[in-house]
């Protein structure tokens, strides 16, 4: 994705977005074969059909792109912030000139409609402006010591080499939230993308060069053996820092990793959100931020509405809205106009979805709205209703990652908070009320990182994105975003 002089034909040609994009493993600042020469295929989840072929990398390739990482680190952190944050800038300005370009890959990967990839090539590159500007905001600070024995000065460095490894959800999005704040603090980084959609990361890859990245400084390295090139990488003890975006039990392991060489760690884990709606709630505003916080990426994301809890005064209602909303969706290949809901993205996370309707419904829940597979091929699964559920039954313990609402009703606040905060997860909430001081009450009661009051979408480059409990350690985004990625330094002096 080299040139940006293509024409209005070409920006939505699928093949020629493929025929763009480096095919290699991204090391040392060019596109190059896997020492092996192994490769792997990528597919499309509406087809079942093979995309293309890329580079799939070993434990050697790993050692060969932290060796180039390790050699980059001193020059790049040495220099200039505003000259980083210049990178950053242009590599913004690129993205948004292949924003059409972006989004239809990012479709073809990951299978979702067209309009949520393109929300995702605007919220993602945003991390690349926001960390643009950050990168000469690195402060520090010197005052008397209180004894009045000398001074102190407390300065803020790179943390060294990081490892950033991606899910396949927001295959732009969570590689711009980790790379912009390690590149702007002045560290090196190598990213490891998942099987499923490791072609955006390569493309990125491509325009930070574009933008002037020095070699070395940033690797991508698509593999089929995930586990084995991420341990390869942690273990090393040149690895300084592990960014991880994915499932707990994973989260759990890498930790237990990092924990043998006190490296320093950002996870962001699972999540089981709940909706919560009051009776003084505004009905019809509540339905569209449900329909928000549940359907955006198809409800593959960590952040999905993942529980609706509805007063039992405005229960009915609510749902019946809801049902409405959601029968417009059109499902259908994401490249396709006019769809709305493209497949999940493996087989295994469709026969997961379904397995959980299915669950429910047999445990007492009433089918409002879907909840039937389809036949043929691609991983689809539609847009379902479930209403009449325990607020504690299996189905709303784990993440359902699908497009599938659950609903249940409660009598009195209380009750409302007990089951929201009743998970070991705490990513995200949201809530609906006209009340200012129960918002208040219940934001400062929900046992979560982030609370959308009124509101159905909360994510922002500008605010800090992380969780609490299972659901993770540190922060990504906003002014605490870049904090991640830097060591304090104390220093003593006369």
């Amino acid at each position: 994705m080299s040139s940006s002089e293509v024409s209005e034909k070409d920006v939505l040609d699928p093949q020629a977005i493929l025929d763009g994009v480096p095919a290699g493993l991204w090391i040392n600042g060019h596109s190059t074969p896997a020492a092996d020469g192994a490769t792997f295929e990528v597919y499309d989840p509406a087809t079942e059909e093979s995309l293309t072929s890329v580079a799939d990398a070993g434990v050697e390739d790993a050692r060969s792109a932290l060796d180039h990482a390790v050699a980059a680190a001193e020059d790049w952190a040495a220099t200039p912030a505003r000259e980083r944050g210049e990178i950053l800038r242009r590599t913004f300005e690129l993205l948004t000139d292949r924003a059409d370009d972006i989004a239809m890959l990012m479709t073809l990967e990951l299978g979702r409609a067209l309009p949520d990839s393109r929300a995702e090539t605007k919220y993602g590159n945003e991390f690349l402006r926001w960390f643009a500007e950050e990168a000469v905001r690195i402060g520090g600070r010197f005052t008397q010591a209180p004894a009045g024995n000398g001074r102190i000065l407390v300065a803020h460095q790179p943390v060294g080499p990081c490892l950033a490894i991606t899910p396949w959800n927001f295959p732009l999005a969570m590689g711009t939230r980790k790379i912009g704040p390690a590149l702007a603090a002045g560290n090196v980084m190598i990213v490891k993308p998942p099987r499923e959609t490791p072609l955006t990361m390569l493309a990125l890859a491509e325009a930070f060069a574009e933008a002037g990245l020095p070699p070395g400084v940033l690797s991508v390295l698509p593999t089929s053996s995930s586990g084995e090139v991420s341990t390869a990488l942690i273990t090393d003890d040149r690895i300084r820092k592990i960014s991880f975006t994915g499932s707990t039990p994973v989260g759990r392991n890498l930790l237990g990793q990092a924990a043998e060489r006190v490296q320093r760690t950002s996870m962001e884990l699972g999540g089981n959100a709940p909706f919560l709606v009051f009776d003084d709630a505004e009905v019809d505003a509540a339905v569209e931020g449900a329909f928000a916080a549940k359907m955006r990426n198809g409800g593959e994301a960590c952040t999905a509405a993942n529980r609706f809890l509805v007063q039992s005064g405005v229960a009915e209602e609510f749902t019946s809205k809801l049902v409405e909303k959601m029968s417009d969706v059109r499902m259908g290949p994401g490249y396709k106009e006019g769809v709305t809901l493209g497949p999940l993205v493996n087989a295994d996370q469709r026969d997961k979805v379904a397995a959980a309707v299915e669950q429910a419904v047999n445990e007492g829940a009433r089918v409002r709205l879907g909840g039937e597979r389809p036949g043929g091929r691609g991983f689809f699964y539609p847009a379902t209703v479930l209403d009449n559920v325990d607020p504690y039954a299996p189905v709303t313990r784990e993440e359902i990652f699908g497009p599938v609402a659950v609903i249940s009703t409660f009598d009195d606040e209380d009750d409302a908070i007990a089951a929201a905060n009743s998970t070991e997860y705490g990513l995200a909430s949201y809530f609906y009320s006209r009340d200012l001081e129960r918002c208040m009450r219940v934001a400062s009661r929900l046992d979560s990182g982030m609370v959308g009051v009124n509101r159905g979408v909360i994510s922002d480059a500008a605010a800090p994105f992380g969780g609490i409990k299972q659901s993770g350690i540190g922060s990504e985004g906003g002014s605490e975003g870049i904090d991640e990625y830097l060591s304090v330094k104390y220093i003593a002096l006369t």
